[in-house]
């Protein structure tokens, strides 16, 4: 074992002293900092993760509109064609509009969404059904659960729904339509369970007072994730459809995911800062070990151990100090990850809410661990321990043996 290695250990054994106490509170504190900081962009990661599943799920990968914002005619034949391109699972006519929802002298402003019922299943993932079935077949509708308890509705009620249009034309009237609930979906998400009224075309054009046509075709495709093969798809239906506009999903929700980036980057700049006392902590610790043990450092000078063999051994003792921190940190912070619904069950539990849906529009916290994130933060940690080190063993490397031992 070389001799640096072997005195930074002999000096790390716990006395009972001062120092020891300090190295274990550095340690504890690199700990901290590494395990909070893998923890937010854990969930940071999730939330982005989350929120892209809930969104591929519910609404459309690929969004074709009229470029002059009109009616798309020959939405049938359309759809025949784009579901053609290799890639395309599925295209279903749309129209969307913002309605008046009553009952019971209730009123909400929700966002219906008028779609083929053969084709609804194959656009909408739409597997977890509070109550009731998704059946849109008719005057029905299917809504979200926190829609539905907002209103007070239950499957088998029936729903007024108001058109727009009544705003906005001043010689027509355009009586309520009395659509019954058949449906009511569970998403996870708020944004989708409490905004959202899905019915048939048929209806939609009832309310808009549409004899033919739709405002949007939607697409869904086998992997919108993949990027080259998702921008192989766009091109190919922009070709097919040249007159029309068409949007992706990342355009549509782009100001989210970017919120959420710079939300997560600012957040780790800011708990960078418990891991930088972490690190003044340790760099205190050998400062005050170099005072300590000025006589031996004086003595291994006299000996003949070189000034790079002292320095050595106390930017050791830092660099372990950082590299226990960091692997128990990790440790951590996995170990909170994996109970951490747990741990938000018994807060809620103690009557301290720290994740309600109505504020965060997520049923549970997302979490995803990135591998190389975690070594980003490992190494960066290590690194500023280690040059955090250099100051006081530098001091103690530059000691002249005579001075240090008249100071014994």
């Amino acid at each position: 074992m070389p001799f640096s290695l072997f005195l930074a250990l002999k000096y790390l054994k716990p006395k009972r002293s001062v120092t020891s106490i300090v190295t274990l509170v550095s340690v504890i504190g690199v700990i901290l900092g590494v395990a909070i900081i893998i923890i937010v962009r854990a969930v940071m990661t999730g939330f982005g993760d989350m929120w892209r599943e809930k969104i591929l799920d519910f609404k459309p990968h690929i969004t074709i509109t009229s470029g002059n914002g009109g009616v798309i005619e020959k939405e049938e034949a359309t759809c025949r064609r784009l579901e053609q391109v290799p890639g395309v699972l599925a295209a279903s006519p749309g129209i969307e509009m913002r309605v008046l929802a009553e009952f019971r002298r209730h009123v909400v402003a929700p966002l219906i969404v008028g779609t083929d019922p053969q084709r609804a299943k194959r656009v909408m993932k739409l597997d977890q059904m509070a109550s009731g079935e998704f059946n849109i077949e008719g005057d029905s509708v299917v809504l979200g659960i926190d829609l539905a308890d907002e209103l007070g509705i239950r499957v088998g009620d029936n729903l007024l729904v108001y058109s727009p249009m009544n705003l906005v034309s001043k010689n027509d009237i355009y009586l309520p339509e009395r659509l019954k609930v058949t449906g009511i979906y569970d998403s996870g998400q708020r944004d989708f369970d409490s905004g959202f009224i899905i019915t048939s075309i048929a209806v939609a054009r009832d309310l808009m007072g549409m004899k033919s046509g739709v405002y949007s075709i939607h697409l869904k495709v086998d992997d919108p994730q993949n990027q080259s093969k998702f921008k192989k798809i766009v091109s190919d239906v922009r070709m097919l459809v040249p007159v029309y506009n068409v949007r992706t999903w990342q355009e549509i929700d782009s100001q989210l995911f970017n919120a959420l980036a710079v939300e997560k980057n600012m957040m780790v700049i800011l708990l960078m800062f418990i891991t930088v006392v972490a690190i003044f902590c340790v760099m205190n610790t050998l400062i005050v070990l170099t005072v300590q043990k000025t006589d031996e450092v004086g003595l291994l000078k006299a000996l003949g151990f070189s000034s790079w063999q002292v320095m050595a051994a106390f930017v050791l003792h830092g660099w372990i100090q950082c590299l226990v921190g960091t692997l128990l940190g990790i440790g951590a912070a996995f170990l909170v990850l994996e109970n951490l619904q747990g741990l938000v069950a018994l807060l809620a539990h103690l009557g301290v809410e720290v994740f309600p849906k109505e504020i965060y529009g997520l049923a549970q916290i997302p979490w995803r661990v990135v591998p190389g994130e975690v070594v980003v933060v490992a190494v960066s940690v290590i690194v500023f321990c280690t040059v955090a080190s250099f100051l006081p063993a530098w001091r103690a490397a530059r000691m002249d043996p005579v001075t240090a031992l008249r100071k014994e």
